[in-house]
């Protein structure tokens, strides 16, 4: 019992927690008029314990869960800051606690009766907050000195009035001071309707009882977190991804993750990963902890209310000056876009391994999603000679992965963002001077498997004014950042070229690279792009025949690809399955060298890993099993040395849909009973074979 509260109304103040977080996002939607806001839910509301640990949250974008708890830390760390009723504070360093400079943060505190209860938060992208470039990403930038304005912690309302010269001085730095002004407005709405709700609240229960809540959902998710990673083998995974492009140069940069776990913890070690770059795509350590927040939230959270306690079980491993833990003045405009997400990508990925090796968690293991955000902002002069900007969130509608019992959901974007949402056609060419000429499921994008990733969206875009500037830039243009999971394969990755003078006959078409940076465009120009599909879950040679066939019937899947990717002979809509097994014979027996040498262990108990892989005890010793019965390897879950080992050529399926970077290659593992595909690992050349599971025998 919590300072004598029963059960009952203990509950009651959970709820009232979540709901008035949920009046937060209602708020802040209803004032703002930002359609990254209002219909693309590029934001975060939520409550905080004093300390900044926060107790509750929305379905919104989870990497954001931590940096306004950022912003209380810092400000708790200056004692020369005084915190009153009716203060608020805002903030959008990436160096204190944000994720990078276009996601402001403010923060109200909550007292009851002369005592600091709580905090509100609340923080959302804002087109243009200054800086080289229009939409301040600076792909140029060696330095963060040339990015947006930087604000550490200020308080922009003093004892409940506005201080009008800080907000001045913010609006002064963007391009978009109306747009801007009027989202620091609903923030201030947003923590309004906060500190009523939470003052009505701790009116009736007591601030003793109402914090003592919020500590306990917090200790309540860790409890299940904990129990849930006790269920989970102990041992080591490995994930790593890949970004291409700084701004200046095609590097390649990677992201390396190693996950021990051990009992009811989670060590994730981020220190293989690449050192930062010179230029804007580096994340600092704030934005590290948010990308392995916004997976571990929805990856490891699932029936459990989202907080703090989700994070208390891990720790986060990782040197300074790496791409993921930027130092001071290393440029960071681009981070959530650029490192946070991929950082989230083997998060997801490491922890999905983990939940794939684990019988009761074993359906929920899922490839990776929407491996990118493919920005596309655009900025000028509109039909009214009045300054316009547009932040596309279009790109948010690429593919999500395949779980091990379901296919993706076509369009279902990343799992950072819970429930994603984009603007109608209507909406953004009612914002903005463009016109879209469609916006559709694009064919093939999926990543093929025995369940298939979702496919992502792509669009045709011109504009509706003689000319504007478009800005753009990702990675996953030549990496394929949607990996598929226990032998699928990855998603498209991302397509997208610019035709000039194209609504005239004659029209010159250029293929963009990962970041073209500035692009002037005329209302005779097109853009068209399509993102990466999500990737694809076991052997799509396992996919079952009718559902190949009725892929093809719907659109999803082209006939050629079919039977290239596939080994599905469709005719008339229907799947041949005679022609279908004799085909997916032929490829099975093509992939070992044309022998097929099936062994002889059992192929049933034991632990999985995976859907295909068993782990278990032949004569006394711990050994992987293929589905062919072969023996993989023995005294440990190192198996990739027992499999087939044969070059995978990628941009060769069919369609064109996958690019990879000249220091890139694909290497596939193969059954050599079967000629089942176990894996598909994308690494740098050269690079040794990457046992990414090796678990803790038991003795």
């Amino acid at each position: 019992m919590i300072a004598g509260l029963s059960a009952v109304a203990r509950e009651v103040v959970r709820n009232r927690l979540v709901a008035v977080t949920e009046e937060m996002r209602i708020a802040l939607q209803s004032v703002s008029g930002s359609p990254t806001v209002t219909e693309a839910t590029d934001f975060f509301t939520g409550l905080y314990l004093p300390d900044g640990s926060f107790a509750t949250m929305g379905f919104q974008v989870t990497q954001e869960s931590p940096p306004v708890g950022g912003l209380i830390r810092h400000l708790n760390s200056q004692q020369k800051v005084a915190v009153r009723p009716g203060d608020l504070f805002v903030g959008n360093d990436p160096y204190i606690g944000a994720l990078h400079q276009n996601d402001l943060q403010m923060a109200g505190p909550i007292h009851w009766e002369g005592e600091l209860v709580a905090w509100a938060g609340v923080m959302a992208h804002e087109t243009d907050m200054g800086g080289m470039d229009f939409a301040s990403w600076s792909p140029k930038a060696r330095e963060v000195y040339q990015e947006a304005i930087r604000i550490p912690c200020v308080k922009i309302a003093d004892g409940g009035e506005v201080r009008e010269d800080v907000l001045e001085m913010i609006l002064a730095a963007t391009r978009l001071p109306a747009a801007l002004g009027l989202d620091i407005r609903a923030f201030i709405a947003t923590i309004n309707v906060a500190r009523d709700r939470m003052a009505a609240l701790l009116r009736r229960y007591g601030a003793g009882a109402v914090r003592g809540v919020m500590e306990g959902m917090i200790e309540e998710t860790e409890r299940v977190t904990r129990a849930r990673l006790r269920a989970i083998p102990d041992g080591r995974v490995e994930a790593w991804d890949f970004l291409e492009h700084d701004g200046h140069d095609n590097r390649l940069y990677r992201v390396d993750l190693v996950a021990t776990k051990r009992r009811d913890s989670l060590v994730l070690d981020f220190g293989g990963s690449s050192p930062e770059a010179p230029g804007f795509i580096n994340a600092t350590r704030a934005g590290l902890r948010g990308g392995v927040a916004g997976a571990v939230l929805p990856m490891l959270g699932f029936g459990t209310a989202w907080n703090e306690g989700l994070l208390r079980p891990l720790e986060i491993v990782a040197p300074e000056g790496l791409i993921c833990t930027a130092q001071h003045p290393a440029p960071v405009g681009s981070a959530t876009v650029e490192t946070i997400w991929v950082v989230g990508n083997v998060t997801a990925s490491a922890l999905n391994k983990l939940l794939g090796c684990t019988p009761e968690f074993l359906p929920r293991a899922q490839a990776a999603s929407s491996g990118t955000m493919a920005t596309f902002n655009m900025g000028g002069v509109n039909q009214f000679g009045e300054r316009f900007g547009l932040h596309l969130l279009d790109p948010l509608a690429g593919g999500s992965g395949a779980h091990v019992d379901r296919d993706g959901i076509d369009a279902g974007g990343p799992p950072w963002v819970p429930m994603p949402g984009i603007a109608d056609v209507e909406s953004n060419e009612q914002v903005a001077p463009i016109r879209y000429l469609h916006r559709r499921l694009a064919r093939d994008t999926g990543g093929p498997g025995a369940r298939r990733g979702g496919r992502a969206a792509e669009i045709a875009l011109t504009l509706s004014v003689p000319a504007a500037d478009a800005l753009v830039m990702m990675h996953g243009n030549q990496v394929p950042n949607s990996i598929g999971q226990f032998g699928g394969l990855p998603g498209a990755t991302v397509r997208h070229r610019v035709g000039r003078r194209a609504l005239a006959r004659g029209g010159d078409w250029e293929e963009l690279g990962p970041k073209p940076g500035r692009l002037p465009m005329t209302d005779a120009d097109v853009y068209e792009v399509s993102w990466q599909g999500g990737g694809g879950v076991g052997d799509p040679l396992e996919r079952d025949p009718g559902s190949v066939a009725r892929d093809v019937r719907e659109g999803i899947v082209s006939e050629h690809a079919a039977r290239e990717i596939y080994g599905a002979v469709v005719t008339g809509g229907e799947a041949d399955l005679e022609a279908t097994t004799a085909l997916r014979d032929r490829m099975r027996r093509e992939r070992v060298g044309g022998q097929l040498r099936p062994g002889t262990a059992p192929v049933a108990g034991g632990r999985p890993l995976g859907p295909s892989l068993r782990l278990l005890r032949l004569d006394g010793e711990w050994c992987v099993v293929s589905p062919g019965g072969n023996v993989l390897s023995r005294g440990s879950t190192a198996w990739r040395a027992g499999a087939v080992r044969r070059p995978f050529d990628l941009e060769a399926l069919p369609g064109g849909h996958w690019r990879l970077h000249d220091r890139l290659v694909a290497t596939a593992h193969y059954c050599p009973g079967t000629g089942t595909l176990l894996a598909l690992d994308v690494d740098e050349r050269g690079a040794a074979p990457r046992d990414d599971i090796q678990l803790d025998l038991p003795s």
